[in-house]
């Protein structure tokens, strides 16, 4: 389709998404719809063609239903907080924001549940049921900030998910509107396929989720929360090992490397030990007498692995003083780098010690600096990749390092992401993940629920197929594209 052609029918879209929202609702500005050119993955960014803030779920129904008369994509985004580019808007398109819709729907204790909107943050849920003993477990690094609806597109992790899984483990059901605009139901509770389970994680490419039923957790009768200093990440890493196989398995152990507590301590003086190669966090919960006799285990074990020092929290003031350093560590690396890649590879335990070498290797073979912060116990890494763009070669060179750091996760039995989605940033890395076959079958499923590539194109896959066509490689252009008979996203 010719962009003049393109450029109409958004046109034409806008005036009737103006008909249907309220006027605040629906923004054209080209300054503000700049406020959302990108996510938190400020590598990738477009402005958007037209950006609204539906209120409910009809409104986004409505919406939905007119981008598809028009054939124009649209793009779903919460909080903005993503780190893969999931929330990447098209400048051809609408970007669906569900900031608005923000209410805690229903708080149901005695069957230990919540019902909230897409817009509600991941700490609110904990906040609204704290008083009564319960709270929302998976908490992601910006659980003051990030949206439940954002959560459940991505499967989001978080430090605590070692011992209690990922959001796709707590969540019971959502109303999502799918790509035609349909209002449905998803539960886990559903016989026959596991459509919910489908639609956890897939990044905004089978609808949009707008009310989220959550399952709530008993508060621990006691929570230990320690920091061990290591003078190596190697040492810490043979600290990580040796607790699990005690057989213990706390409910989040986290490390952070010499570069990564320096940037920490810059921007939030988090006050960690002088010296450190490596601080490891670990925090036990559960029933008191479970906790004390593992936190003996652990203490034992860190010193025996080199900690040079172990401080234990003693209130809750100080529990949170020693995730502060932790939970800041992203934003934290742009007090010591102008621009920088969150990486998000997985590996098995026993390959970190591996991988670390090979990401140093990396650094000392392109000149680029990686800071080290990752989930230890379940092998999630964040390589965090710090570059100067403003030096001619280095932010090539930073995504190079990148590439290779999730290369290195794959050759050793790994992932190319843990949490934070495959968006725009990583779907040319997927091929190397998964075979041709592999990648056809996810698309097929993508078909089923939107065959006209409407929602969120362009993310996942390195190269999206029209529904229908028969599986292969494919070289250029489509033929009915070519002949004007069809439109590829």
């Amino acid at each position: 389709m010719p962009e003049l052609e393109k450029l109409t029918a958004l046109e034409r879209l806008t005036a009737r998404l103006a008909a249907v929202l309220p006027p605040d609702a629906v923004i054209t500005d080209p300054v503000r719809l700049r406020t959302y050119e990108c996510d938190g993955l400020t590598y990738h960014r477009a402005t958007p063609g037209v950006v609204v803030l539906p209120d409910g779920a009809e409104q986004v129904a409505a919406v939905v239903r007119l981008c598809g008369e028009h054939g124009v994509p649209f793009v779903a985004r919460g909080s903005g907080t993503g780190l893969s580019g999931g929330a990447l808007p098209r400048t051809d398109g609408v970007l669906i924001v569900t900031s608005r819709m923000r209410r805690i729907v229903e708080i149901d204790i005695p069957n230990r549940r919540a019902v909230v909107e897409p817009g509600v943050t991941n700490l609110a849920i904990t906040e609204a049921v704290r008083d009564q003993g319960y709270y929302y477990a998976p908490d992601p690094s910006s659980q003051q900030v990030c949206s439940i609806g954002g959560n459940v597109a991505e499967n989001s992790g978080g430090a605590h998910c070692l011992k209690y899984g990922f959001t796709v483990n707590h969540v019971l059901a959502a109303e999502i509107v799918t790509p035609d605009g349909d209002i449905v139901e998803l539960s886990a509770m559903d016989a026959g396929y596991d459509l919910l389970g489908a639609f956890i994680g897939s990044e905004g490419t089978l609808g949009i989720a707008t009310k989220i039923t959550v399952r709530l957790s008993r508060a621990p009768e006691a929570v230990t929360t320690l920091l061990a200093a290591f003078t190596s990440i190697e040492a810490g890493g043979h600290a990580v090992s040796a607790i699990i196989a005690a057989g213990v398995v706390p409910a989040a152990i986290e490390m952070m490397d010499a570069l990564a507590i320096e940037a920490a301590e810059a921007a939030v003086h988090c006050r960690y030990p002088a010296g450190a190669g490596a601080v490891l966090v670990v925090e036990l919960d559960g029933p008191r007498a479970e906790v004390e006799h593992q936190f003996a285990a652990v203490e034992r074990i860190c010193r025996d692995s080199g900690a040079f020092e172990i401080r234990v929290a003693a209130s809750a003031e100080e529990r949170a003083a020693i995730w502060k350093g932790r939970k800041s560590a992203f934003a934290a690396v742009g007090r010591i780098s102008p621009a920088y890649i969150v990486q998000d590879g997985v590996v098995p335990r026993t390959a970190l010690p591996r991988v670390l070498a090979g990401i140093d290797r990396l650094q000392e073979e392109f000149g680029i600096r990686v800071a080290n912060v990752f989930h230890a116990g379940d092998g999630n890494l964040h390589p965090l990749v710090l570059f100067d763009d403003s030096v001619p070669g280095e932010a090539e060179r930073a995504e190079i390092v990148s590439g290779r750091i999730l290369d290195l996760c794959i050759e050793h039995g790994g992932s190319i992401t843990g949490e934070h989605g495959v968006g725009v940033d990583k779907a040319r890395y997927m091929p190397r993940m998964f075979t041709g076959d592999d990648l056809d079958t996810m698309q097929l499923v993508r078909c089923a629920f939107d065959p006209r590539g409407l929602a969120n194109p362009g993310k996942v896959f390195p190269t999206p197929r029209l529904c229908g066509e028969v599986p292969g490689v494919r070289k250029g252009a489509h033929p009915l594209v070519e002949a004007g008979l069809a439109e590829q996203f």
